[in-house]
């Protein structure tokens, strides 16, 4: 979610992570099992799914967990059919929102949701009242380590479709198409560039900097939607201090 900076995001990912590897293997499951329904069970053909083992060997999900899903899904041991939902709505001080869920019972997620916005100030809102302000991106965040040539991986990147390429302290961070993602991905990975985190996304236009109970409030209610098993992904234009972490 937004709130600090990427690198600072990327920390409290690995944090959580520790701290509630269930819930976040559960999510992730959804997701491999979602991903295998809708394209099939090989990662070379299917995206999606290739995507999502990313994501779940960063989250030091065990291989042997991962397969067992993807037979599962493919072999019709389950059932369930999650319907994928995207909220969107504001929170304290007109901070933009948007919420990706998946989920089985509709209208049990809807009232949760709506439940946590105005729980911590916010208000769940119509379809279309903030998605105009994101745009869908893909994100590849690079640590600097010595050796890593900055020109080369500026090349190799734009070579390779991306849009953005930004520097900073902490690493490099390559921004590209959704449709450009896998390219960028197979080209870092043909290079051996090790990638501290990627991401297909959701990136505001422009930010909200706020600070003080306003940015507090603002974090509370960002976390209270990650935390809820029905949610995948949260997305918001709040800009704050990482010190309010």
């Amino acid at each position: 979610m937004s709130g600090h900076s990427k690198w600072a995001n990327i920390k409290r990912k690995k944090e959580k992570t520790d701290a509630v590897k269930g819930k976040v293997f559960t999510k992730l499951s959804k997701e491999i099992m979602t991903a295998v329904k809708h394209g099939g069970p090989d990662p070379q053909g299917n995206f999606r799914l290739r995507l999502a083992i990313d994501q779940a060997k960063a989250a030091n999900m065990p291989n042997d967990n991962i397969n067992r899903l993807i037979k599962r899904a493919s072999g019709g041991e389950d059932d369930t059919n999650y319907e994928e939902i995207v909220y969107e709505g504001y929170g304290p001080a007109g901070v933009a929102i948007i919420v990706n869920a998946m989920t089985d019972n509709r209208n049990r997620t809807a009232a949760d949701i709506r439940h946590l916005f105005s729980k911590h100030g916010g208000s769940l809102g119509q379809t279309g009242c903030v998605a105009w302000l994101f745009e869908q991106k893909g994100v590849f965040s690079i640590e600097r380590i010595p050796g890593l040539d900055t020109d080369q991986l500026l090349m190799m990147a734009l070579e390779n479709g991306a849009e953005d390429f930004h520097e900073e302290e902490e690493g490099f961070e390559i921004i590209a198409k959704p449709e450009d993602f896998e390219k960028v991905q197979r080209a870092l990975e043909t290079n051996k560039i090790t990638v501290a985190d990627s991401e297909i996304t959701m990136l505001p236009e422009n930010t909200v900097q706020l600070s003080g109970e306003e940015a507090l409030a603002n974090l509370k209610l960002l976390e209270a939607l990650e935390e809820h098993d029905d949610i995948q992904g949260v997305y918001s234009n709040l800009e704050t201090n990482e010190e309010l972490n």
